[in-house]
């Protein structure tokens, strides 16, 4: 767990929160006691969203999406990428209620950013229209965070039904 604060959130008074730490794909928590802490997936990633928190790598996506590039794997020299890698984290993104949408301010970045149109809109009368994500879509990639203007899109836990499914 790390403490992470947006400029935003900063000066909009806003306090820090606690948030769980995101894992490079194909990598767990327990993959982590692996890590040496050199930071050679810090500098190899080419949308530079991975962090040294605590000495380990931690994904921003403040920053920016992750590509599922792999690069972070080739140049890791630990035995820290056990897992399988996949296309997808094992979260999705989840937009909150302060959504500008909501508050009846025209707004699809999110919409834009999505590079597997898992988030669409749809219409609604006498306001912008509403964003929608679809779970099963969702890769839990983050494009979306980065080019939110009010910084609402969280992360949620991939449900067993779809992670499974």
């Amino acid at each position: 767990m790390s403490h992470l604060i947006s400029r935003r959130d900063l000066l909009r008074g806003r306090r820090q929160t606690r948030i769980k730490r995101i894992c490079p794909p194909g990598v767990t928590l327990s993959d982590l006691t692996a890590c040496s802490g050199c930071g050679k997936c810090v500098e190899q990633c080419p949308t530079h969203i991975i962090d040294l928190v605590d000495g380990l790598p931690a994904l921003n996506f403040a920053k920016g999406e992750c590509t599922f590039c792999g690069q972070c794997e080739a140049a890791c020299p630990e035995p820290v990428f056990k897992s399988e890698p996949t296309a997808h984290f094992n979260h999705v993104m989840v937009i909150g209620d302060e959504c500008l949408a909501f508050r009846k301010v025209d707004c699809q970045a999110c919409r834009d950013a999505c590079p597997t149109q898992a988030i669409r809109f749809r219409p609604r009368l006498g306001g912008p229209f509403i964003p929608e994500l679809n779970e099963t879509l969702c890769t839990g990639c983050g494009a979306c965070v980065s080019v939110c203007p009010a910084n609402v899109i969280e992360i949620n836990e991939r449900s067993a039904e779809v992670q499974y499914g």
